[in-house]
């Protein structure tokens, strides 16, 4: 396992922020949140405000949402429309939807001040299949090479956002995300998943920077029986009718927030509803069974243990990549002999 102390302490916290979260693609919503010029998304990635437009030519373009006057913030967080362009929300500096300083309040003609050397920091924006995604590091490979094992995947049907929750959780988020990446614990945590998919067949794969989940489903069951995690902190979860998308957003060092978009039929209400009552009770168990794991990694007793070759592969090989960005010298024992 990695060193403890990785999950607990504010600097590690910050090193996870800077050298795994900014430096990855992140999901921050779908076209369809944002369809007229003037339009933006706007959240925090890995600690930084950044917002996403809709420009005039109905593209979507992408800014650290810092005014470059005395960083100020362009727009609230979530979404909503600036208009024709970004008005600093301190002082009044006017932004074209391209980024380009039109104006800086009552600067007038001041000594050596050149507009065109204070354009909104830019930062990269692509989107798959509707779904938005941005990267803070511009030398960053292009998001289809990260998503490539998507690629035969099934089509995400156009159904509308019809949801979107949060659940605030006492942990930090890369022990939500080992608990994610594995079915080890299906039996004890979630006993009656097993009334869903056939959890005797559960199997995780690693592909790429992506890992699948998938079990087959019973008759009455919800999920369509395949689920998708991709490197670092996002689950795409499908349904019958629908789908999921869950971010596992870092909030402290022993904080995380889990968002939750859904994307279903709403023809479907009775799927509906039995979908939200199911996300909901699974949610609650791995809130209980992680925040004791934060509990337990706290106190200092837990030095590490080992994986199971069988079940935590997938655990492994994030542990591998978060222990790269920390610069962890020499290779990590992870998993357990067979």
């Amino acid at each position: 396992m990695l060193r403890v102390d990785l999950y607990c302490r504010e600097d590690a916290f910050a090193t996870d922020r800077t050298r795994v979260l900014r430096r990855s693609w992140q999901f921050v919503g779908h076209e369809a949140m944002a369809p007229n010029p003037g339009d933006y998304l706007a959240e925090e990635i890995g600690g930084a405000p950044v917002v996403v437009v809709r420009d005039a030519e109905g593209r979507l373009a992408g800014f650290h949402n810092v005014c470059r006057h005395r960083a100020g913030a362009l727009v609230a967080d979530g979404q909503g429309s600036c208009g024709e362009a970004f008005v600093c929300r301190y002082h009044g500096w006017r932004y074209a939807l391209d980024g380009r300083l039109r104006s800086a309040t009552d600067f007038g003609s001041a000594p050596g001040f050149d507009p065109r050397q204070y354009g909104l920091y830019p930062i990269k924006v692509e989107s798959w299949r509707g779904l938005v995604f941005v990267n803070l590091d511009l030398d960053a490979g292009p998001l289809a090479e990260a998503l490539a094992p998507l690629a035969g995947a099934a089509p995400l049907p156009a159904f509308p956002l019809v949801e979107r929750r949060s659940h605030l959780l006492a942990c930090n988020w890369k022990t939500y995300v080992e608990n994610y990446l594995e079915g080890y614990h299906l039996p004890m945590v979630h006993p009656e998943f097993d009334e869903d998919v056939v959890v005797s067949d559960y199997r995780v794969e690693i592909e790429g920077q992506v890992i699948f989940h998938s079990a087959p489903p019973r008759d009455a069951s919800v999920y369509a029986g395949t689920w998708a995690w991709l490197w670092p902190n996002l689950a795409i979860n499908t349904y019958r009718h629908g789908y999921m998308i869950e971010r596992m957003t870092a909030t402290g060092p022993q904080e995380t927030r889990l968002d939750y978009f859904y994307f279903f039929d709403p023809a479907r209400r009775d799927e509906l509803a039995a979908m939200f009552a199911v996300s909901d009770r699974v949610t609650a168990q791995d809130k209980q069974v992680c925040e004791e794991v934060q509990r337990n990694l706290r106190t200092g007793i837990y030095r590490g243990g080992v994986l199971s070759p069988k079940h935590e592969h997938g655990v492994a090989w994030f542990q591998a990549r978060i222990a790269e960005a920390h610069g962890e010298p020499g290779p990590v024992k992870l998993v357990a002999a067979s």
